[in-house]
């Protein structure tokens, strides 16, 4: 898995990126098919920066999240948003399996009552 973080109107330290690809490479728990991730902090407001997030996965469109606020709470907010969408993709793509006929219930006859 890729993992690309930018900045605009700005630089990010080193230990902050770090910090930010370790927390980011935790998606892997939650979906493995998981390409790469870009993660974009722009700090135009220094105070509020907006972190987006893009996740890209193999067969699907990618999956992207946006928040404002405070660095590491927004990254975490932003993380939350992501695992969220990765968990209902990863439902939506293992729940339809057809189950084959082996295993359907034949259903039951109705007795006749006798009187």
């Amino acid at each position: 898995m890729q993992v690309n973080i930018s900045a605009r109107h700005g630089h990010l330290a080193p230990k902050t990126q770090e910090r930010i690809t370790e927390k980011v490479e935790r998606l892997a728990r939650f979906f493995d098919r998981i390409t790469g991730i870009q993660v974009v902090v722009d700090l135009e407001h220094r105070e509020t920066p907006v972190v987006e997030l893009c996740a890209s996965v193999e067969h699907a469109e990618n999956f992207i999240a946006t928040d404002t606020g405070e660095l590491v709470s927004t990254l975490d907010r932003v993380i939350h948003k992501i695992e969220e969408q990765l968990r209902r993709h990863k439902k939506k793509i293992t729940g339809h399996r057809a189950t084959s006929h082996k295993h359907l219930e034949v259903p039951d006859e109705p007795q006749a009552e006798s009187e």
